[in-house]
């Protein structure tokens, strides 16, 4: 009997098809909002300015992954230039996103002279909650997926019947990297609340960097499994290179703050604009 995939498409409104991709991260974003907005009231921070760095750098960060994306797909999209704006059929780099959204996160926390280092420790658990949840949204599309398995290897990691059956794709059944990627992050996150407002373990914007290392981390590895990865350079893996310079980089800046700045504190006042950057 053939097994049908899941329907990507949630709901029609007429002509109007909203696509489960779109509602998954919506719906993340909803959450990282709701408690990234209790946090910032918990650091004395205002919850407006969390409303405005949302607004400001969601639709940056949708732009910049979809022209990250298109940049590295170039020979594809140069004879398709109608379909660079189809993100809902997929095809937005979370890498592309996050630097996008980090560079409007520091031009708005310096405009609005808010401690950037203490904004980003707010936002960033939050945001890899966001990218475990979204990475149902490649689910429900059928990408970033591995190699070709068997059924019986998908069976046997004990997965629910309609993970297995929409790893289905083009005949042949896959590794679900997608869902190795989402189970990361959400323990990521787990992680960092747990240990986030530990004064004597974390200095402030070393949240920010266990993120980076974090993500980048598990990035590294997971993107060697997938079969759609973007390329550099013949056989370069974009994202695996990316993963090996923010974790590199991350590192480094870490010790060289604690090592320039001993007298950096994890509780500094919102409204420091210096950071001690």
């Amino acid at each position: 009997m053939d097994v049908l995939a899941l329907n990507p498409i949630a709901l029609k409104l007429g002509s109007i098809k909203v696509h489960w991709y779109g509602v998954i991260i919506a719906s993340a974003v909803i959450l990282a909002v709701f408690l990234a907005s209790k946090e910032a009231k918990r650091r004395g921070l205002e919850v407006d300015d969390i409303y405005d760095a949302v607004l400001w750098a969601m639709p940056i960060a949708l732009l910049t992954a979809r022209a990250y994306y298109v940049i590295f797909e170039w020979t594809y999209y140069k004879n398709h230039l109608s379909q660079i704006p189809a993100i809902w059929d997929g095809g937005i780099a979370i890498y592309g996103g996050l630097l996008g959204g980090l560079a409007v996160i520091i031009i708005l926390t310096r405009h609005k002279m808010i401690n950037t280092w203490l904004f980003l420790d707010i936002i960033t658990p939050t945001i890899i909650l966001s990218q475990g949840i979204g990475r149902w949204g490649n689910f429900m599309n059928q990408e970033a997926y591995g190699k070709i398995v068997s059924h019986q290897f998908l069976v046997n990691l004990h997965l629910p019947d309609f993970i297995v059956q929409q790893m289905l794709i083009d005949g042949y059944y896959r590794m679900p990297t997608y869902l190795w990627e989402s189970i990361w992050d959400v323990s990521g996150f787990i992680i960092i609340m747990l240990v986030r407002h530990q004064k004597h373990w974390f200095k402030q914007g070393e949240i920010f960097f266990l993120y980076v290392m974090w993500y980048a981390f598990g990035r590294f590895f997971i993107e060697g499994m997938r079969t759609d990865s973007l390329m550099i350079a013949g056989d370069i893996r974009v994202s695996q290179m990316l993963s090996v310079i923010l974790f590199i980089g991350s590192l480094v800046w870490w010790f060289m703050r604690r090592k320039r700045q001993p007298q950096n504190r994890w509780y500094l006042d919102g409204h420091n604009i210096l950071g001690n950057i």
